[in-house]
């Protein structure tokens, strides 16, 4: 696996091998190894009329600049040209900073397109945690390749992806299945029984896509969480060598503790001599 593009949008969520477009709206590339995310950006919110006004303020100077380019003796096809280039431009932009963003669904086979907020919520949380594993890789010089990591790494989240399509295939499958009546059918009809079979199977089926899917998403966790505790342990190291060479310098400098007992016991005597010749010199008549 070379590369794995995703993007998710309100909708849905794309996962290629292939760089994604936007069919509305604009988005975000975040790039972290062999893996790109496309973030939606939020819409600028500015209505139809406020884009119409922004265009209408932008032909007037394009108008002004343009008079004086055909006194000066340019064909005027080229100056409308110019002008509706322009113009068709800036509303494009303008539009499509106003939408909201989609995705559009790759043509090529290998595409897989996550629909229901359950597998698009596993995925999600997956993708997340791979990118926690990805900040602690430069942390661990000389421990691990991050070649081979990285590839490892983005195959376990293209196979998610298409065990997760799958899943949500098993999910509508199951959900329909369950939702056929039998309250007038005989249970030892010959449909009854073929329904129960098959009810038996998409069940199993289910089961089987849970564990699997569970299997990658906590070998992910797991990773995520040795790397991040390796790494706090590398940190707690460094701060304890740093504070064991700072107690040492501060250890060898230290003034002699006898120093501030033998300055009080000097100056009580200074004192008492002091009181003693105050008194006898008070008894002198």
């Amino acid at each position: 696996m070379a590369e794995l593009f995703i993007g998710a949008d309100t909708e849905k969520t794309v996962v290629s091998a292939y760089p994604l477009k936007t069919r509305t709206g604009r988005a975000r590339r975040t790039r972290t190894g062999t893996v790109t995310e496309l973030l939606p950006v939020t819409p600028s919110g500015r209505s139809r009329e406020v884009r119409v006004a922004f265009l209408a303020r932008l032909s007037l100077p394009l108008v002004l600049v343009s008079t004086l380019m055909f006194a000066a003796g340019l064909p005027s096809w080229l100056l409308a040209g110019i002008i509706l280039v322009t113009v068709g431009l800036a509303g494009w932009d303008d539009r499509r900073r106003a939408q909201r963003t989609t995705f559009a669904i790759p043509r090529d086979s290998g595409a897989r397109v996550l629909r229901t907020p359950e597998e698009r919520a596993a995925y999600g949380r997956a993708v997340a945690v791979a990118r926690r594993i990805r900040q602690t890789w430069p942390a661990l010089p000389g421990m691990i390749d991050p070649e081979v990591a990285d590839g490892t790494l983005t195959h376990a989240l293209d196979d998610l992806a298409t065990l997760l399509v799958r899943r949500q295939e098993i999910r509508a499958l199951r959900t329909g299945l369950l939702g056929v009546r039998m309250a007038d059918v005989p249970a030892d009809s010959p449909a009854a029984l073929a329904l129960a079979e098959q009810r038996e199977r998409t069940e199993q089926l289910w089961l089987d896509s849970a564990g699997q899917a569970n299997r990658i998403l906590r070998s992910i966790d797991e990773t995520a969480q040795a790397g991040e505790t390796f790494v706090r342990e590398l940190r707690i190291g460094a701060t304890a060598r740093q504070a064991e060479h700072v107690l040492a310098r501060l250890t060898a400098g230290a003034p002699p503790a006898e120093s501030a007992p033998e300055l009080a016991s000097r100056t009580t005597v200074v004192l008492d001599a002091y009181r003693e010749l105050a008194a006898a010199a008070s008894l002198v008549p």
